[in-house]
């Protein structure tokens, strides 16, 4: 491989500086390096932010099964526009990824794919289904090395389950992520329950759902000593409970989406499918929790839950409409902008919490790693003071489902690396 000069940029948003890779690592980190036997030079104008490449522990990429919606390709693709080098794939695909043969697959597909690295998430129950667990060790010993376990789009709702669960994956340091909601608290449910379900006439969903189930699995990780990730949490109550057990010492990590740092329960009025996602659209006041504890680090990680979807699954009406969000294209800009640009992080603490913290959580070596000779070039080199319009026709994702279609947002994508191979250059894909 060649060697990339990038110069002139700002390392987690300081002072520029110039960043050598030479194959798939970083060779220098300085000033003024020579651009000897540079095969390309990036200029970032001292203006340009870099960062590791951004590690994503909830991305739904749909294959195999469910290739109209999205496909590993088209997943990595987004992933690498967004600025990501490493997403985790969910395991509610068609199969459910439930063994080890099904999980290699997705790995193995990944492998080929090329855009970025792709990490099999691992079913908690066979088939989703509650009932029995799947074959936990079978797919943490496969070439896979399934680290994360989840039953996502469901919740392990069976107490017992779930604590088998816990203690099973002690044995190989892995970690349950918690679809947390109670469904018999959510049967029919369609929005957030509150003001705006009331006067829409839509049923439903409390916010003691989620809530429930996460102060019930922080007491079981806690009692069998193992790790629980708690996903896509959206309310003030799951912020206090998370923070509460992290107070305890306990082995509790928590991600929100980048949807539920930005928009709130008020957009239904509009009836609109596109803003129909599981957990729902909470209020405001949920918004600027989840905003406050991912500064604090009461929150660990920002994941997409990017969750695509056909055009007739979301062009319909409400009630028959599917749950869930493109993300991945959009989420760094939408961070930029709820937690950057209102002084809640700075760019060291994006860092964080998009690429070491969910990194760490997934077990995954070589991503999220500092910017300094001898670590792997996995990188993200972004200009934040861009702004812009989102135009999903132009996505790289198979499907256009975002909420953020014609909304301005600061920030893009200018460079992905991935091992040292820029996967996106000037903001195409390469």
């Amino acid at each position: 491989m060649s060697k990339i000069l990038i110069r002139g940029a700002r390392i987690l948003g300081g002072e520029p500086r110039d960043v050598l890779i030479d194959g798939e690592t970083i060779a220098a980190v300085g000033s003024g390096l020579s651009d000897r036997d540079v095969a390309t030079t990036v200029e970032a104008d001292g203006e340009m932010v870099l960062l590791p490449g951004l590690v994503d522990l909830h991305t739904h990429l749909r294959e195999p099964g469910r290739e109209d919606s999205e496909t590993v390709l088209t997943g990595t693709r987004a992933a690498a526009v967004g600025g990501y080098t490493a997403v985790h794939a969910m395991a509610n695909t068609f199969p459910v990824a439930d063994s080890a043969g099904v999980v290699e697959q997705v790995w193995r597909l990944g492998r080929e794919s090329g855009y970025c690295d792709v990490q099999p998430v691992g079913a908690v129950t066979v088939g989703l289904g509650g009932k029995q667990l799947a074959e936990l060790g079978a797919m943490a010993d496969s070439a896979a090395q399934v680290r994360v376990f989840s039953d996502d789009g469901r919740c392990v709702d069976d107490a017992v389950i779930m604590r088998r669960a816990l203690e099973y994956v002690k044995a190989f340091d892995g970690v349950v992520a918690q679809h947390a909601q109670e469904p018999r608290l959510t049967e029919g449910a369609q929005m957030n329950e509150g003001v705006v379900s009331g006067e829409l006439g839509l049923t439903g969903w409390p916010a003691v759902a989620e809530e429930s189930i996460i102060a019930r699995d922080v007491l079981l990780a806690a009692h069998v000593g193992s790790r629980v990730h708690i996903c896509h949490l959206s309310t003030a109550g799951s912020v206090e409970i998370v923070r509460w057990a992290k107070s305890k010492g306990w082995d509790v990590t928590a991600e929100v989406t980048p949807h539920h740092l930005l928009l709130t329960d008020e957009l239904v009025r509009t009836y609109d499918p596109v803003y129909k996602v599981n957990p729902p659209l909470r209020t405001e006041a949920d918004v600027l929790a989840l905003r406050e504890a991912l500064a604090d680090g009461t929150i660990d990680c920002v994941a997409t839950d990017h969750a695509p979807h056909p055009r007739e699954d979301k062009d319909c009406e409400w009630v028959a409409a599917a749950m869930g969000m493109v993300g991945l294209e959009t989420a760094l800009s939408v961070v930029q902008h709820t937690m950057v640009d209102t002084g809640l992080l700075d760019w060291a603490g994006v860092a964080d919490r998009m690429s070491a913290r969910p990194a760490v959580i997934g077990r995954l070596a070589g991503h999220g790693r500092p910017i300094a000779a001898g670590e792997p070039a996995n990188l993200v080199l972004l200009h934040p003071a861009y702004r812009g319009t989102v135009n999903p026709a132009g996505f790289a994702s198979r499907s256009r489902n975002t909420p953020y279609a014609g909304r301005e947002l600061p920030g893009k994508v200018f460079a992905t690396f991935l091992r040292g191979h820029a996967t996106v250059l000037d903001g195409k894909l390469t």
